[in-house]
């Protein structure tokens, strides 16, 4: 079709229409890769709920909440050995197991689990299975206590081989993004931090950091990866500290190559949190999403008021929670954690605010600012639906990582009583590039081709390519405006 007869097409509509949408701020939207996540202990089951008061969690207004209704994810971070006991035995296909009931019980409440899986056993207890031992992998040892525990050499080809088998296992029950939010899929050194690691040949960092994050590439194609992003990534450090690696930015984008986003366990600790982390993560600020992990711990030993910060009162956790949010903005970090226990009751029952504020400013929050429809329009015509999208968020829809590869899209559909009979994607406007104050702008060549003369109403949405294009993610706007998903435009007349 020549330029002028498609100009003349795209006129034979009548009374165009542009409406324009108000943002709701308040409303958690149950996104991927978005807003709060509950940090479980390594221990905990599904009772967990009802003991440590998270069905009934008091926040700083008076009320009594939900913790499951503001948060999106449950991260556990535990071992290997208690998702595999038993070569060839798992967890998820045990459900009398513990954490087959803590997962079942996140899922069942509509949230998405995550996790990092830690093989090193330094200070906390044997984290790998002892058949890997039996087996061959060459280990060192370490008291925990009056216990000797047993943890590999992560360039052992034993365990690489053994852990590889478990990967690929995992990745069959969980390469899911319906179960899975996202996975900290490196869990190597102490704590599974990527720090302190020690190697049988310490030349062989980049090898081991080539070898894993390529394993969890190729296994769990459909869920995102992320690794803690620190200046000592992969090092030998005994103290877990020290100057800055000239190996760690290196590594890390060994791994952002292999399919890795970012995440960062010590926000809040300015002795920890540093220039180098704060440059790194400006460098990759919308290229790569950013998780937050807290770092002090406000409840329990760490002496959060000795911060280099000089900002964090002895007894007021609340400077804390203020500091992390500062810092997590400052990072325009997706996700941020709530941890657990006494860390949850901290943000709720001293700073609701912040919980709040995170839900209308943190992560992406996307809306139709303005849609521009015909009222009326001829059967088999090509009209046009135009929108702009804005971001409320600090952070960014990263649809532009590997394991999305731009999945979310923006969509139009005609709705008959509720039900789209024909949708339209934009496959050009870029989700990701729709940053706080840069609005988005989709322009939609619509053919009416096979639509039947009658009353429709438009609508639009953020539908999943690979879901039928269906809405895929969850728009701030009124819910009231919400049809299965669409936001309901205007009606209109095909003639």
């Amino acid at each position: 079709m020549s330029a002028l007869v498609l100009a003349a097409v795209l006129t034979a509509c009548t009374g165009e229409r542009t409406v324009r949408f108000e943002p709701d701020t308040r409303t958690v939207l149950r996104n991927p890769l978005n807003g709060w996540v509950m940090y479980l202990r390594r221990d905990w089951d599904e009772t967990f709920w009802e003991r440590e008061g998270y069905d009934r969690m008091l926040t700083s207004t008076g009320d009594t909440v939900r913790v499951s209704d503001y948060a999106n994810t449950a991260y556990v971070r535990t071992s290997w050995r208690a998702f595999e006991p038993e070569e060839g035995k798992y967890a998820w296909s045990d459900p009398d197991s513990r954490l087959n009931r803590l997962f079942r019980s996140i899922l069942d409440r509509g949230m998405k689990l995550s996790f990092r899986i830690v093989v090193d056993g330094r200070d906390q207890g044997q984290n790998t299975p002892d058949y890997v031992f039996d087996a061959g992998a060459a280990y060192f040892t370490s008291k925990v206590g009056n216990r000797e525990v047993r943890s590999p050499y992560p360039d052992d080809p034993v365990f690489q081989a053994k852990y590889a088998r478990f990967i690929e296992a995992l990745a069959a029950e969980y390469n899911d993004i319906d179960k899975v939010d996202f996975i900290d899929a490196y869990g190597l050194g102490k704590w599974g931090e990527g720090h302190s690691l020690r190697y049988q040949d310490p030349s062989q960092n980049a090898a081991v950091m080539e070898w894993i994050t390529s394993l969890y590439e190729r296994t769990f194609t459909e869920v995102p990866l992320v690794i803690n992003y620190h200046r000592l990534i992969g090092e030998v450090t005994e103290d877990g500290w020290g100057p800055v690696s000239p190996l760690a930015e290196p590594l890390l984008e060994q791994a952002i190559a292999n399919g890795y986003s970012l995440r960062h366990d010590a926000f809040g600790m300015t002795g920890y949190y540093q220039d180098w982390e704060k440059a790194f993560a400006r460098k990759w600020n919308f290229r790569r999403p950013i998780i937050f992990e807290g770092g002090w711990i406000t409840g329990a030993h760490h002496r959060y008021w000795t911060d280099p910060c000089g900002q964090y009162r002895e007894g007021h956790a609340e400077d804390v929670r203020r500091g992390e949010m500062a810092a997590a903005e400052e990072a325009h970090v997706n996700m941020m954690d709530l941890r657990s226990g006494d860390e949850t009751r901290s943000w709720f029952e001293d700073c609701f605010d912040l919980v709040e504020q995170f839900v209308a400013e943190g992560g992406y929050r996307l809306y139709p600012a303005a849609v521009t429809v015909p009222s009326r329009a001829q059967a088999g015509a090509t009209v046009r639906v135009k929108s702009r999208w804005q971001n409320l968020g600090w952070g960014y829809c990263p649809v532009n990582i590997p394991q999305w590869d731009g999945r979310y899209r923006i969509g139009a559909a005609l709705l008959d009583g509720g039900r789209p009979v024909k949708v339209w994607v934009d496959r050009e406007a870029d989700l990701a590039s729709c940053l706080r104050e840069v609005p988005l702008e989709s322009r939609l060549s619509v053919d009416l081709d096979g639509i039947a003369p009658g009353e429709y109403e438009w609508a639009v949405a953020l539908v999943d390519i690979r879901k039928s294009d269906t809405p895929g993610l969850e728009v701030a706007v009124d819910p009231s405006r919400l049809d299965g998903g669409w936001v309901r435009v205007a009606p209109v007349r095909i003639q």
